[in-house]
């Protein structure tokens, strides 16, 4: 099996809102073409900012990126307007759903393929009724009326209609029940198999995202501050205090007991 090459090649960018708040700080990280990467991280940290800037997001929130490179595939995108990035094959799913409510499942899954050719259309349905039955099952029902699991399945089935090349999935797990979530992520790792996609997925369920991830970043304050193979991080001590509530010994942790500034030191140090 060939080596997967670097589909995508963020380099050292800083990201400035208002021309004032600093929010990425120097930030890097590699998406190989084909595989599932997890941008992991707690609230705030700058993950959904990354996303942004890689889909072209953030002039819409006087966000820009004043430094640094971000390469897809052969060229720099980060100062193209995002319609040009979504017809080059690079789709988000924003935090939230935030599907069409007023519009039926159907209709909102025809506005996903609108950069796709007409012929596309019902090939493209049914693979997306074939990975989420649910939706197949409600494709007359108003998108608001769903729940937010089925939102959730409505969200990620819609960026497929558009064949994406690297999907860009932001807290696909965010309030839904962890059976759910369970079911979402297996859904998300079916789809990184059959079709072949490229996903960046930025989580804060660590232990979700680690399970289905070929190789994780950890995100604190704008800037990486560890990397490596997802099961490596899923067995690492510091990923277990900081990210999954557990101690060395196994036993859950409470955040409060943790002597934070201790290995957030060692990390950046």
């Amino acid at each position: 099996m060939e080596p997967a090459l670097d589909l995508l090649r963020v380099e050292n960018i800083e990201v400035v809102y208002n021309d004032v708040v600093l929010v990425l700080k120097g930030l890097s990280l590699t998406v190989r073409e084909g595989r599932i990467t997890a941008l992991l991280g707690a609230n705030g940290a700058g993950k959904s900012t990354t996303l942004k800037a890689i889909s072209g997001l953030l002039a819409g929130e006087n966000g820009e990126v004043t430094d640094g490179s971000i390469l897809y595939g052969d060229g720099s995108i980060h100062r193209q307007p995002p319609e040009r990035t979504v017809r080059q094959g690079v789709f988000q799913v924003m935090e939230g759903r935030r599907v069409f409510e007023d519009l039926t499942v159907e209709e909102n899954l025809r506005c996903g393929a609108f950069t796709r050719p007409t012929a596309e259309f019902a090939e493209r349905l049914d693979r997306v009724y074939g990975y989420f039955p649910r939706l197949a099952e409600r494709k007359a029902q108003l998108a608001g009326y769903m729940s937010g699991g089925e939102q959730q399945m409505l969200a990620i089935g819609r960026a497929l209609m558009a064949r994406p090349r690297l999907l860009l999935l932001d807290e696909p797990s965010l309030g839904l029940a962890p059976m759910l979530v369970e079911e979402i992520f297996s859904i998300i790792r079916t789809i990184n198999e059959q079709e072949g996609v490229t996903i960046l997925l930025v989580e804060q369920n660590a232990r979700a995202a680690l399970s289905i991830a070929e190789y994780g970043y950890i995100m604190e304050n704008g800037r990486i501050v560890m990397d490596g193979e997802a099961a490596a991080l899923l067995n690492n001590p510091d990923v277990q205090e900081f990210y999954l509530g557990m101690g060395h010994g196994g036993e859950k942790r409470s955040y409060r007991d943790v002597k934070h500034y201790r290995r957030r030191k060692r990390w950046l140090g």
